[in-house]
């Protein structure tokens, strides 16, 4: 086993004692680990990823994921900025628990470019082009129910048509009925 793997190995048993029980901190395999931060009303995830190398290169930090949707660039950048050069000074060592606990003191700071008149802007937005978009639709009409007598007599009129013609045909004698009703002649 080499050397990297075995810290690994240890870091991941230190990782699930200390966040045993934190609802905030999430294994989401191996080698992936989140953690949501919350200041208030605004929170984010920090993902951070070992690769097969870690702790000897730097992890990778992962802030794409779709919790993070709304959070500004400018903020992701920050966030990235602050693990990327606390990672820098961790070479070598297992650094996980302490990028996760160096971002959470900074929470408050990051977090203050985080402006909620840019979320709830973009929310209305959303919403102003949904609404456009219900007035593009006809209401559906409601259609009425008819009796049977009505859709007998409707039926009717349909059949003679509009010019008060009968459709051709409508008095031709019944061949079948016709023949059942003659007298039987019987045959010698």
């Amino acid at each position: 086993m080499s050397d990297d793997a075995e810290q690994q190995a240890e870091e991941i048993e230190v990782l699930k004692s200390i966040y045993e029980g934190d609802e905030n901190f999430k294994q989401v395999d191996s080698t992936t680990y989140q953690y949501k931060y919350i200041d208030g009303d605004k929170s984010f995830i920090l993902e951070i990823k070992w690769g097969p190398t870690y702790p000897t290169e730097k992890p990778n930090f992962n802030l794409n994921i779709f919790y993070n949707q709304s959070l500004l660039p400018q903020v992701k950048e920050k966030i990235t900025n602050i693990v990327d050069t606390e990672a820098e000074q961790w070479l070598g060592c297992a650094m996980t628990y302490t990028l996760f606990e160096c971002l959470k003191e900074k929470v408050a700071e990051v977090l203050a470019d985080q402006t909620e008149e840019v979320v709830v802007s973009s929310r209305v937005e959303k919403l102003v082009i949904d609404d456009q978009a219900d007035q593009v639709k006809k209401p559906q009409e409601k259609k009425e129910q008819l009796t049977k007598a009505q859709k007998r007599r409707a039926w009717d009129k349909a059949e003679i048509g509009r010019a008060g013609e009968k459709p051709r045909g409508w008095d031709w004698v019944d061949i079948v009925k016709h023949l059942s009703q003659a007298p039987h002649q019987p045959s010698s």
